[in-house]
């Protein structure tokens, strides 16, 4: 038996040996079983079959001399792909896994692949292969490549096979990362990384002979080739498959495959989740038997406590269960695998102090914190993992965030045809002990007591006046803002504004509220919300149409994508809004009522209803509408939007206050008013609104005066209350408050005549 991959031959070092070992000792047995309507049409295939057709394909590419060249896979959904894929590895041929272009749709990221992999070959179907010749004069790159259907090749070619020298260090296939269209990265897969990493799973799953495997998703992708495709032949055990489309379509399909076929293993992003919860209806779920699902696998996004929440309250009359969560990470730089929980644990939260998160910090949260829920990706069963500072590249303390670094046998040998990217990422040392080399995953996270928590990605942290925002955390808040919004379909990102970072939303629309749409209501809603949760200010809001946002062939949201499309202005948008659309150079001083050149004018204001004698010639009276208009025109200035787009009664976190600019407001408001008590910082926050924060102040603001010398006039009753009609000159900055009688008569007989002999000669 070999020592490294047990349950195996002793020999079998490459994908081809094994295929070939199953299909003698289990010829007839089911392996793959498709779904062609996502429900009861099946297409199966057993290991006979599969090393019948893998042999006839690798015969036809060994008689073109393709051996160590790169064959480009265009196949829909399907047994097709599985057999072309094998049937390359039969032939020593690298297998480039990819979708084939929908009609009408820009190819530009498969021209990037062919081009980075120097393809010689397009291996598809024939109905594909039609739709791919339509476009050959619009896309010469393709032209060169010797284009092949594999669907209806006669078996007896398989007769024709050589067996290829091939090894455990051969080169599988590229799988191509999600990465710019300009420049994709295709990690290069060995034999021995794939059965490595299959060995991975296989323990980490606790999977058995027993073991039953059903899934959608793409098997171009490595979650679906290595996990749903790799991982049943690693096992001699069959799986069941289907189409993305068909679980998108209706996402009941998927829990009726595993109810029908009694599957103990499936799984996807996060979004399937969500997606099941939100799509099946009570009376689909009726018919549901879900008592056999042992390994409920999440990865390939951020996993959300909340969503893993309402899946199980969901389901659980289903018969599911709670410990079948099973949260993991892995890429495909690792082949696929890194980090899974234990199959019988239950999933592990752990609340963190948000604040401190921010700035890389892990504290555990107390009762009264501002906390965070992080799900844990299991313990990592490869040969080493480093949490280190990306910038010193030195070991992280236990307490803080840094990037996740991995070294073992499932990494994979580099990026194909980029060796400056294959160093930077695959041949990385500490630097304080030299250890080395790791992969750098690009992922933020922590260990703690030996579980690894990701809190997001390197490269789409956030960093807005030096605080870290993960934009994970941030698109769920959009999501949850209005009903209109599509969960799991948004993004979040950062653009460089006038050398600032800014904070952009994209996000899909249901398709249920396209007629109705009140854009500018989704709009506020989504500041209001980010401003409240994250203290940041949205700088614009864009709202695509239904299926529009830029995403991975698994499904996943491509941010950098959205980044892109946003500075082109070329995503596909039902509504947009921009602060940009609001940006002046000034304020227009015109709006203003009252100057905010802090003039030296002293103030009599009411504060318990004492009243106090004034030694100056000229008195300044600030009234709730004097200091709105103050805070509109400071506003303006400090957020850069117009003043006119203002209103009083809007919360300030929907104008995007954040808690540094509700600091800077405070301080600004004390100086102009001159108080001589200082205005709390949080005040913004008790006093949410401009037309609340200005009648407070202008109820509260203390008597200043000039001279040491100030006559207290005590014992005024005041029986009734303050009327605020306010009695302004027009071209000035006075004004006094009509009173309460009592008031009025003790300002008149003592101290209102010499006042109202000022304010006559003024005008």
């Amino acid at each position: 038996m070999n020592k490294l991959y047990f349950g195996l031959p002793a020999d079998c070092s490459t994908l081809v040996d094994l295929l070939s070992w199953r299909s003698l000792q289990q010829k007839e047995s089911q392996v793959y079983i498709f779904l062609r309507d996502g429900e009861v049409d099946e297409f199966h295939l057993t290991y006979k079959q599969l090393e019948s057709q893998a042999r006839a394909i690798g015969a036809l590419l060994q008689s073109m001399g393709a051996y160590g060249e790169r064959a480009l896979l265009l196949y829909p959904p399907g047994l097709e792909f599985i057999t072309a894929f094998f049937g390359c590895l039969y032939a020593g041929v690298v297998a480039v896994p990819a979708y084939p272009p929908r009609r009408n749709q820009k190819v530009s990221r498969l021209q990037a692949i062919v081009a980075n992999s120097q393809a010689k070959f397009l291996l598809t179907t024939t109905s594909e292969l039609v739709n791919i010749e339509s476009r050959l004069p619009q896309n010469p790159e393709l032209i060169g490549l010797h284009r092949l259907a594999t669907d209806n090749l006669n078996i007896d070619l398989a007769l024709e096979w050589q067996q290829p020298n091939l090894s455990g260090s051969t080169l599988a296939f590229l799988q191509y990362t999600s990465g710019s269209t300009g420049t994709p990265k295709g990690v290069m897969v060995s034999h021995q990384n794939l059965l490595h990493n299959e060995q991975l799973i296989k323990i980490a799953f606790g999977h058995t002979e027993k073991s039953i495997i059903a899934g959608w998703l793409p098997l171009f992708h490595d979650m679906g080739l290595i996990g749903n495709v790799l991982q049943p032949l690693y096992l001699g055990v069959p799986c069941i498959l289907m189409s993305p489309v068909a679980f998108l379509q209706k996402p009941v399909r998927w829990l009726q495959a595993i109810s029908r076929y009694k599957a103990t293993t499936s799984g996807g992003p996060n979004f399937a989740y969500d997606l099941c919860v939100d799509k099946i209806t009570a009376e689909q779920r009726e018919s549901l038997d879900l008592s056999s699902w042992d390994v409920a696998f999440n990865g390939a996004e951020p996993i959300r406590a909340e969503t893993l929440k309402r899946f199980t309250d969901t389901f659980q009359p289903c018969g599911f269960r709670w410990q079948a969560f099973y949260p993991c990470y892995g890429m495909a730089e690792t082949t696929l695998f890194i980090s899974g929980s234990l199959k019988t644990a239950p999933p592990i939260f752990y609340q963190v102090n948000k604040v401190a998160l921010e700035q890389n910090q892990v504290l555990a949260a107390t009762d009264d914190s501002d906390f965070q829920t992080i799900v844990g990706c299991g313990v990592t069963m490869f040969d080493q993992i480093a949490i280190v500072d990306p910038k010193s590249n030195t070991q992280c303390s236990p307490e803080q965030v840094g990037e996740i670094w991995v070294s073992g046998l499932s990494v994979a040998q580099g990026y194909w045809n980029q060796l400056e990217a294959t160093k930077q990422t695959f041949n990385a040392y500490l630097e304080d002990t030299g250890e080395g080399p790791f992969l750098r995953t690009g992922d933020l996270g922590f260990l703690y007591k030996g579980e690894l928590y990701v809190t997001g990605r390197l490269k789409d942290v956030i960093i807005i006046r030096g605080r870290n925002h993960y934009p994970q955390d941030i698109e769920l808040t959009v999501e949850q803002s209005h009903p209109a919004l599509y969960p799991g379909w948004g993004a979040a990102f950062a653009v460089e504004v006038e050398g600032k970072e800014r904070l952009v939303i994209v996000q899909e629309i249901e398709r249920s509220y396209l007629r109705s749409l009140d854009v500018n209501q989704v709009v506020e809603a989504i500041c209001k919300a980010v401003s409240q949760q994250h203290e940041l200010q949205v700088y614009a809001v864009l709202l695509l149409k239904p299926g529009s946002i830029p995403k991975t062939s698994s499904g996943k949201i491509q941010r950098y994508a959205c980044k892109a499309g946003y500075l082109a202005r070329n995503l596909d948008t039902v509504g947009t809004w921009s602060a940009n659309t609001l940006l002046i150079e000034e304020p227009n001083s015109s709006v203003s009522l009252t100057s905010q050149s802090g003039s030296n004018l002293p103030v009599v204001i009411i504060k318990n209803n004492e009243f106090v004698k004034s030694d100056y010639e000229l008195i300044k009276v600030y009234t709730t509408e004097s200091i709105q208009n103050w805070i509109v025109n400071w506003l303006s200035k400090a957020l850069k939007i117009k003043a006119e787009s203002i209103e009083i009664r809007k919360s300030f976190a929907e104008y995007g206050v954040d808690s540094q600019i509700a600091v800077e407001l405070a301080q600004q408001l004390e100086d102009w008013l001159k108080f001589p008590e200082k205005i709390e910082p949080t005040i913004a926050w008790s006093f949410p609104d401009i037309a609340s924060l200005a009648e407070h102040l202008a109820n509260e603001v203390t008597i200043k005066t000039s001279t040491s010398s100030s006559q207290r006039i005590h014992n005024v009753e005041v029986k009734q209350s303050i009327s605020k009609l306010q009695i302004s000159q027009p071209d000035s900055n006075l004004a006094v408050e009509q009173l309460s009688p009592e008031q009025i008569e003790l300002l008149i007989n003592k101290e209102l005549s010499e006042l109202e002999n000022l304010l006559e000669g003024s005008r």
